[in-house]
């Protein structure tokens, strides 16, 4: 696999907020997911990463290229799709695609057909007679017919019913396998990621906590439960997110750590617990503060 995105050490402050030293990489030919709650930071770093926002400091690269020196080339080759698609309402699709087009020497006209008749979209039809769902699949047919090799979405899948959901990562996958492109995303939907995700990068109050294989990070932890009245001192010392309710406890605990649990319920975990878990944690050390 070949490196096609590298962060080193962004930093961008906002009145109260900061990214701080974010960092991480994407992989050629992979579907990363950029998950974290509303706030901590997922649209600043994909904005600054496209210089849409301009960071405070940081390296950002793009197939080997920085994207303060080399912004134009880097941009004829990736696509970036915001979840909320913005287009003039009254215009219709063939006038956009028309516009959209004189931007990209690449652009292969009949690929875009190929995609329009893939999606069923009408390129008679007006912005405003578009679904949602339907919205973001023209978003994906403007960017993948000039042939972009990475796909930047900012919670794509967002306000879309599941079946649209489904509809779209099926597409994300069939993008990476049959053409070789590379999908970044983010989202707070996890149960997405868990359809389709290769890579996770968990981005927390602006600092990444972790940017790693999806089944290397969902194995790395177990959850526990029992009763209150025998959780012992060190075992509730090591416990992400500990909660307790009615005389029992649950919590997320480092696979390492398996041994300090013997006689509890152990349980795997998923995307969806991991994140639960550790924001429950930011939240009681915010409240402690």
């Amino acid at each position: 696999m070949t490196e096609i995105v590298s962060v080193t050490n962004l930093n961008k402050t906002y009145p109260g907020f900061q990214l701080k030293n974010v960092g991480f990489s994407i992989q050629s030919g992979r579907i990363m997911g950029f998950i974290g709650r509303n706030g901590a930071g997922k649209t600043t770093t994909m904005k600054s990463m496209l210089n849409l926002v301009h960071p405070d400091s940081g390296e950002i690269r793009f197939f080997g290229m920085d994207i303060q020196q080399d912004e134009f080339e880097i941009k004829q080759r990736l696509s970036f799709i915001s979840g909320g698609v913005n287009y003039y309402a009254q215009s219709k699709l063939i006038v956009i695609s028309d516009v959209y087009r004189r931007f990209y020497p690449s652009w292969d006209e009949s690929l875009y057909q190929a995609y329009l008749a893939r999606f069923g979209l009408d390129p008679q039809k007006r912005i405003k007679e578009l679904s949602q769902g339907m919205g973001v699949k023209f978003a994906l047919a403007l960017g993948l017919s000039h042939h972009a090799e990475l796909l930047i979405l900012d919670e794509p899948t967002s306000g879309l019913d599941p079946i649209s959901r489904d509809e779209l990562l099926t597409i994300f996958e069939q993008i990476v396998d049959q053409e070789g492109a590379t999908v970044f995303f983010s989202t707070h939907i996890t149960s997405d990621l868990d359809k389709c995700a290769d890579d996770i990068t968990y981005i927390q109050d602006g600092k990444i906590l972790a940017s790693m294989g999806k089944e290397a990070l969902v194995d790395s932890w177990r959850i526990v439960e029992g009763k209150t009245e025998e959780l012992p001192v060190e075992l509730r010392g090591r416990l992400t997110g500990l909660h307790e309710r009615r005389g029992e406890f649950s919590g997320l605990l480092r696979k390492e750590d398996l041994g300090m649990a013997s006689g509890f319920k152990v349980s795997g975990a998923d995307l969806e617990s991991i994140m639960v878990y550790s924001e429950r944690t930011a939240t009681s050390e915010k409240l402690a503060v």
